[in-house]
């Protein structure tokens, strides 16, 4: 179930079904949303069986080539709320915003939809916790490199097709065709399944939230003020942006590509 904290909540969205006075939300909420809403529906009808023969047949094998763990090969890891607050008890400085900013109000305040892991700034842009090809947190690694390579979502290829998506770095990395037992690749199936779903159920709540934010402070999305704010950010200046994680705002600033957060504490987050 998901849903934000507001206090009034004929606004909440449940498991992707918009609730009362929903359709109130700024147009480029409302219509994400409802995008949104549809991959989910989509990814609860697809079957688990179908999954799980896709990945007994890939059969896909880590070699530890680390690949997997650098935003060169990858992009940035996407942290669920589970993720964040696990991560954060041990080790808060490995966390930063993601770096795909989405929106960007009329006084100069962007929106983000939650946290990712900080690189170590070399030149393949390596994950925090990698050493010498291996995950310093293994055993507490986040959600999504514990089920890495499998997937489960739809994006367009290449040639603009949209079309679902299992497998992650397909014959790019580790090894393939090894043996993986019917229950083990059911259990895999299932899991991802559920990652997916709650990464879906995530993005809908920061959507609902942002909107119901703006929709109660008289704030507007605008264009150029995003792209004025990202330009003065390249050349040195400062942006605010205020991450969406566990039915709050945390307040960030980046400076000069380095992102600060400003706030420490619960008691300091807007809620």
């Amino acid at each position: 179930m998901i849903g934000c904290h507001d206090q009034n909540a004929d606004y909440l969205p449940f498991d992707g079904i918009t609730c009362k006075h929903m359709d109130q939300l700024p147009v480029p909420f409302r219509t994400i949303m409802a995008s949104r809403q549809a991959d989910l529906a989509a990814l609860h009808a697809y079957p688990i069986e179908k999954l799980a023969e896709i990945i007994s047949e890939v059969g896909f094998h880590c070699t530890c080539c680390s690949r997997c763990c650098t935003r060169d090969f990858n992009g940035h890891v996407l942290l669920l709320d589970a993720d964040v607050m696990r991560i954060r008890s041990f080790a808060p400085g490995s966390l930063e915003p993601v770096p795909v900013l989405d929106f960007c109000d009329q006084n100069g305040m962007y929106y983000a939809s939650g946290y990712t892991l900080r690189s170590q700034g070399d030149p393949k842009g390596s994950c925090h916790f990698l050493d010498e090809g291996r995950c310093r947190i293994y055993e507490k690694r986040p959600s999504i490199c514990q089920l890495y390579p499998y997937l489960l979502h739809r994006e367009p290829d290449d040639k603009g097709t949209i079309d679902w998506r299992q497998i992650s770095g397909l014959n790019l990395h580790g090894e393939y065709n090894m043996e993986i037992s019917e229950k083990e690749a059911y259990s895999l199936a299932l899991k991802i399944k559920v990652f997916e779903e709650d990464v879906l159920s995530h993005e809908i709540a920061y959507l609902a939230y942002t909107g119901r934010y703006f929709l109660d402070n008289g704030l507007r999305n605008v264009r150029k003020r995003f792209d004025d704010g990202l330009r003065s950010a390249w050349d040195g200046g400062v942006i605010e942006v205020m991450v969406f994680s566990n039915s709050g705002y945390d307040r960030w600033m980046i400076r000069e590509g380095i992102p600060i957060q400003k706030q420490k504490t619960a008691s300091d987050r807007i809620s």
